[in-house]
This record gives structure tokens, C-alpha cells and sequence, in this order.
């Protein structure tokens, strides 16, 4: 009955892409030419997803320094059209953006094996969430996660300090800012969790996000992000 229901509805309400207003492709509100445009992360870090200029899984950063989540999968990099989505999702609430950025996601996902017992999005502070009315990365990950059939943990874990935005920070300046900004709220029971954002700059926040979790027990933390700055 629920794919009848996604039928009717693709018929009477089409996709459509949000970048050129033409028809959708494979149900996305994305057309084929804009998906081939993405920029893609192909070539990257196995740890960070950062984009690496020699043919090696490990970038010398996280070989001389091994970061406390396991792997980081990120399909597309933050240029182009892609900010453009996260940046519409984020500041201007486009949530058909946070749809089609979780199905990108949950598409790339789909070709790995051993999927998270559950997806954990990166918590934001109440004043911020108050101040904005939605977080971005709990949008994305109900999206991929309902594709995917993974539930999504938004009551395990909170931020408890409201920190300063990230953008102007340095790296250095970002790890300080998100020191213990982190705690559990309750004892969690997935030992494989996935960390959900929007876009992955220097790694400081998921970085200190798996360093609670894995003191609170989780084995193995992925994290997942749409786009790898």
C-alpha cells in the first residue's frame, strides 16, 4: 500500500528539481543533468573524508593523529550547488532541501556494508535550536533514515554549553570552542552509531561528539555528513 501511495503521489505531485525547476529523476526534486553536476567526493581520507592529492586510504593527519570515529562517509563536497542546498536548508528552512540531502545520503550509504544500529544527529543547544526553530542535521537524518530503515536517536544525547558558530574559528580555535560541550542524557544502547551533519569542516565537532559516545560505550561511531568542506 505504501509504494500505491508513493505512486499516486509521484503522479499527481511530480518531482521537481529545486535547482532548474525540471522534472525530478528517480523521485528526487533533482534532475539527472544537476545530479551529474554535484561536485563528488571521490577521493578521499578513509577517516576524515577529506580530499586527498595522492593515491593512499589515510591522510597524514589521521595517521599521525587517529580520530575517535571510525570511518566518515561524505558523498558530495561543500561547492557549488551543494552549498547552496545546505545554506538554504540551514539559514532559509528549504526543508525539501533536508529531503533530497538525506536521500543523496542514504543513497550512498546503500552501497556499504554494515549499516549503524541507529543515526545520531549532532544536538544543538536549546537557545540555538529556539533561535532557528528546527535543526538541519535531525531533518537529515529522518530523511535518510527513513529510507533506509534506521531509526534516528534525538534523546540520548544533548549540548549542553551554547557555543559560538564555528565559521570564523580556526581549527585550533574550533576544537577549543567545542570542548565538553557534549553529555549523555541517559545510558545508550546501539553499539554502532552513525553521527549525522550537514557539512564537516575540520572534524572538531563530530570529533568530540564520538569521544562521549565512545566513553558511553558505543564500539564503532561513523559519522556521516552530506557535504565534506
Amino acid at each position: 500500500m505504501y509504494n500505491w501511495l508513493n505512486i499516486i503521489q509521484e503522479y499527481l505531485l511530480p518531482p521537481t528539481c529545486i535547482l532548474c525547476n525540471h522534472q525530478g529523476w528517480q523521485g528526487l526534486d533533482l534532475c539527472y543533468p544537476c545530479y551529474t553536476q554535484l561536485a563528488k567526493n571521490t577521493h578521499c581520507c578513509y577517516h576524515c573524508a577529506g580530499e586527498l592529492a595522492i593515491d593512499a586510504p589515510l591522510c597524514g593527519r589521521c595517521l599521525s593523529h587517529p580520530p575517535a570515529y571510525d570511518v566518515t562517509y561524505a558523498p558530495l563536497l561543500h561547492h557549488g550547488a551543494n552549498r547552496h542546498l545546505i545554506a538554504g536548508l540551514k539559514f532559509n528552512a528549504q526543508y525539501k532541501n533536508a529531503r533530497l540531502l538525506g536521500a543523496l545520503l542514504a543513497d550512498n550509504m546503500q552501497h556499504h556494508d554494515g549499516l549503524p544500529d541507529c543515526l545520531l544527529p549532532v544536538p544543538l543547544h536549546k537557545a540555538r535550536y529556539r533561535e532557528r526553530g528546527f535543526n538541519q542535521s535531525i531533518e537529515i537524518a529522518n530523511a535518510a533514515g527513513k529510507i533506509l530503515q534506521i531509526p534516528v536517536d534525538v534523546q540520548s544525547c544533548v549540548r549542553h554549553r551554547d557555543t559560538p558558530h564555528q565559521t570564523t574559528l580556526t581549527s585550533k580555535q574550533r576544537r577549543t570552542n567545542v570542548k565538553n560541550a557534549f553529555s549523555m542524557l541517559k545510558p545508550i544502547q546501539a553499539r554502532h552509531i552513525a553521527i549525522v551533519d550537514d557539512v564537516m569542516t575540520t572534524g572538531s565537532t563530530v570529533q568530540e561528539l564520538a569521544s562521549v559516545l565512545k566513553k558511553a560505550g558505543v564500539e564503532r561511531v561513523d559519522v556521516w555528513v552530506c557535504a565534506r568542506a
